[in-house]
């Protein structure tokens, strides 16, 4: 996976989805309602993609693949640096942007 493949999968998410650089001028973070789901640095993508994840499952994930390790500059219980063309498929990574925008996407108000 390239950054734009990256772009691309966080953006088809939902018309929602925004993206800024809050940080610095390379550090793009993608988010739903101002939460932020992923961050990625954009001089230096294969160093990793910070995703949020379910605290159990980031530590199965982390046995399971070298390519994914804590989050960097995160809460390492919440976030996971997974790392893009490593023992990491791509599909797993999708599938992972998509665990983490739901962790994160407000939850719809019930109506009275």
């Amino acid at each position: 996976m390239n950054i734009e493949d990256f772009f691309e999968t966080c953006q088809a998410i939902s018309e929602e989805v925004t993206s800024d650089l809050p940080f610095s001028e390379s550090a793009l973070v993608f988010r739903i309602e101002n939460k932020i789901f992923a961050m990625v640095d954009l001089d230096d993508f294969e160093k990793g993609i910070n995703l949020k994840c379910d605290p159990e499952r980031a530590i199965e994930l982390r046995e399971e693949y070298n390519g994914i390790q804590p989050g960097y500059h995160t809460n390492k219980k919440h976030w996971n640096l997974v790392i893009p063309n490593s023992d990491v498929p791509d599909k797993l990574l999708k599938e992972l942007v998509q665990h983490s925008f739901n962790l994160v996407k407000p939850k719809s108000k019930k109506n009275k």
